[in-house]
């Protein structure tokens, strides 16, 4: 499976996403950037968190117009995995890909803890090696991270099984449904405030995060 990461103007956990996957699980992996137009060759697709233009505007609303984004788009369509985290999701929401918005937290303060999640849904490309209901933590950095949507949508994400995580001692930043994580309809997009690739070693804290992209990687295995 060969991988590749996004790299925005302002992205600053590109890096950590490489790394997890190519330090930790020996992954073929490369760098893309956003000024280029195709994902030829490519088996996934991981937009990174980070301040992508700096946040102007909107979060995640400039570089959904970058010239990569409508391969990423086409990359998704076909149903190949496509993973967003933190401004990775904002960008994801803001393009289309997945459903609803982030917008700030209730605090109106930037939050960066660690906290505790419920895994909610296993039957997805990242998230097969986990067991429904198992509670796992990660680390959160960020200020626009409440999911909104209308309660049709959300009824709808609820009944489709969409909502992968879920805050569960505490909601850090008043996402309604305690929603930190979404896919898409067909399961193969991924959207997440908190962040995986910096809880991917001991060394790191924990490493509940480790099995969102060994998931990804064995899901490659079984298609390849």
């Amino acid at each position: 499976m060969k991988i590749a990461v996004i790299v925005f103007p302002g992205s600053n956990c590109d890096i950590d996403l490489y790394e997890a996957l190519h330090t930790v699980c020996d992954a073929d992996v490369e760098y893309v950037s956003y000024k280029q137009d195709n994902l030829d060759g490519f088996d996934a697709v991981m937009l990174p968190g980070g301040f992508s233009y700096g946040d102007y505007l909107r979060c995640g609303a400039i570089a959904r117009f970058s010239p990569i984004m409508p391969a990423v788009i086409e990359f998704a369509k076909n149903g190949k995995p496509v993973f967003g985290t933190c401004n990775g999701f904002q960008i994801l929401t803001e393009v289309g890909l997945l459903p609803g918005a982030l917008k700030r937290n209730d605090s109106l303060k930037f939050v960066c803890k660690t906290v505790e999640l419920t895994v909610k849904n296993t039957n997805t490309p990242f998230t097969s090696l986990y067991k429904k209901g198992e509670k796992i933590n990660l680390p959160i950095a960020h200020a626009d991270g409440s999911y909104y949507a209308d309660e049709e949508l959300l009824a709808e994400l609820e009944e489709n099984g969409q909502v992968v995580f879920r805050y569960s001692k505490e909601n850090p930043n008043g996402s309604l449904n305690d929603i930190a994580g979404i896919t898409n309809k067909q399961g193969n997009v991924l959207g997440m405030m908190p962040h995986p690739e910096r809880a991917v070693e001991m060394l790191l804290g924990n490493e509940d995060g480790l099995r969102v992209f060994k998931s990804l990687l064995e899901e490659g295995k079984v298609k390849g």
